[in-house]
């Protein structure tokens, strides 16, 4: 699937978008698996409270599951005005 960064997100991890072979069952599993890869992902995902994730463009939680996904995005919560 496609792993998409935005914001702090990208400027953590160094990348706007990856390729990811995954075996996750949940949005939550892939995110360990991430945070195990190398210290800018762990700090990428230090604090899931800080965070917003969309499954194929709708929003979703960390608990969603992905199961037929193809692209998972990460990014800050966005603030209007």
């Amino acid at each position: 699937m496609d792993v998409l960064y935005f914001a702090w997100v990208r400027e953590r991890i160094g990348l706007p978008r990856e390729r990811v072979e995954t075996q996750a069952a949940t949005v939550a599993e892939l995110v360990e698996e991430l945070r195990a890869r190398e210290d800018r992902y762990a700090a990428a995902f230090a604090d899931l409270t800080a965070l917003r994730v969309a499954l194929d463009q709708e929003l979703a939680g960390f608990d969603a599951p992905l199961a037929g996904v193809r692209e998972v995005a990460f990014f800050p919560p966005m603030t209007g005005g």
